[in-house]
């Protein structure tokens, strides 16, 4: 099992936070943003040596940063998006691996409680997701990764979904087995996305094509940080937690 660290992009709207600095080194809560997944790997016993980071904005400075991790480069950061970097990665895949994005903050247990969910595919979902988005005026709740969820199984996960009919928000972390990377890569095969696609329009396709895929839910306790504004509010949130 490795872990693929997706943080290829420039990440312009977070303004100065990023002019000369990718944004997994971006200062919170007296880390920097990419120790929360790093910390998260570590609580689900994954080390150093079965991460694997995806970079491009700046990525020589995440490499000074964190130099025990295994790098791939996404050349065309600027023009692609979260498929085609998590992609550049394929051949770390087959052994099963653990996703995330690398601008979110959220709670170390999560990645070991996806290693031991059921199923061959499992996602991170936000149930208080609705909380989080009250004061985000640059992002509305239209922009949520939203999922519905049945019987311990997402049924649909996309931007459209009602929000009063969401279970909740995928929060950007997944875990694949071995099988399960076997059907993803089967699928994004076949579903030829273009480079500016989003993984959960692949989760999507597997989804109408049969493929099980369960959930891990946590009530909170995540922030996604794309914009001065979520950082501001991320910020004030962490502090005030206890």
């Amino acid at each position: 099992m490795k872990a693929i660290l997706l943080g290829a992009g420039r990440g312009r709207r977070l303004g100065p936070h990023t002019e000369e600095c990718p944004k997994s080194l971006v200062p919170f809560g007296g880390k920097r943003l990419g120790d929360f997944a790093l910390d998260a790997m570590t609580k689900a016993g994954l080390d150093d040596a079965a991460i694997v980071y995806v970079g491009g904005w700046q990525v020589d400075r995440v490499r000074a940063a964190y130099p025990a991790l295994t790098y791939v480069v996404n050349a065309q950061w600027a023009e692609t998006n979260i498929l085609a970097s998590l992609f550049c990665a394929e051949s770390h895949m087959h052994g099963g691996f653990v996703s995330t994005y690398t601008d979110i903050v959220y709670p170390v247990d999560v990645v070991a409680r996806l290693m031991a969910a059921p199923g061959d595919v499992a996602l991170a979902v936000d149930t208080d997701w609705r909380a989080r988005y009250r004061e985000r005026t640059e992002h509305p709740e239209t922009d949520g990764e939203k999922v519905r969820c049945a019987g311990g199984r997402v049924t649909e996960i996309s931007r459209t979904i009602p929000a009063g009919d969401a279970h909740g928000e995928f929060i950007g972390v997944a875990r694949f087995t071995p099988e399960g990377a076997r059907l993803l890569r089967e699928h994004h095969a076949k579903a030829a996305l273009g480079q500016t696609s989003y993984f959960i329009v692949l989760l999507q396709r597997m989804i109408e094509a049969g493929i099980e895929i369960t959930h891990v839910d946590l009530p909170g306790g995540y922030w996604e940080i794309d914009t001065e504004q979520d950082y501001a509010l991320a910020q004030r949130d962490w502090a005030a937690r206890d």
